[in-house]
C-alpha cells in the first residue's frame, strides 16, 4: 500500500506574503501559514492547497523564457476561452508582467490561446484556454 501524500508546487520569494496574496487574489483563494512551518505560506482554493510560497531572502528571479526556448517549470492557470481576456486584465492589475502570447492553433481566429507572464517575484506562469 502506498503511503498517502500530498504534493504542492512551492515558489521562493523574498516577500512571500505579497506573492501569496497575488496568487490568492488571482485564483480566488486564500493564503495563510502552513501548520508547523513559519517560512511557508499556503494558497488554498475550494479544492485544497494549490500552491506554496516559501521565504528566501536571497531569491533571484528566474530567467524565463530561456533564449533557447526551452520549456521550464511554471504554473499553468486554465481559463475558459470566453474569460481569457478578463483573466489577463486581472493578472496584470495584480502585478503580473506579460512575457509572451502565442496562438497555439486551438482556437481559429483567436488573438492568442496561451499567454505567458512573470509573477511579481519573477516566476513563470501562463493563462491557457481549457481544452
Amino acid at each position: 500500500m502506498t503511503v498517502p501524500k500530498t504534493a504542492v508546487l512551492v515558489l521562493d520569494s523574498a516577500e512571500p506574503e505579497l506573492l501569496a496574496q497575488f496568487y490568492a487574489q488571482l485564483l480566488g483563494a486564500t493564503a495563510g501559514p502552513a501548520p508547523g512551518d513559519r517560512e511557508l505560506l499556503l494558497v488554498t482554493g475550494p479544492t485544497g492547497v494549490v500552491l506554496g510560497v516559501r521565504r528566501d531572502p536571497g531569491h533571484i528571479p528566474p530567467s524565463w523564457p530561456l533564449p533557447e526556448g526551452s520549456q521550464q517549470a511554471h504554473v499553468r492557470i486554465l481559463v475558459e476561452e470566453r474569460s481569457l481576456d478578463e483573466a489577463e486584465r486581472e493578472a496584470v492589475a495584480l502585478g503580473a508582467r506579460p512575457v509572451a502570447a502565442e496562438d497555439d492553433g486551438a482556437v481559429p481566429g483567436s488573438r492568442t490561446t496561451l499567454r505567458r507572464y512573470a509573477d511579481p517575484a519573477g516566476h513563470a506562469f501562463a493563462l491557457a484556454v481549457v481544452p
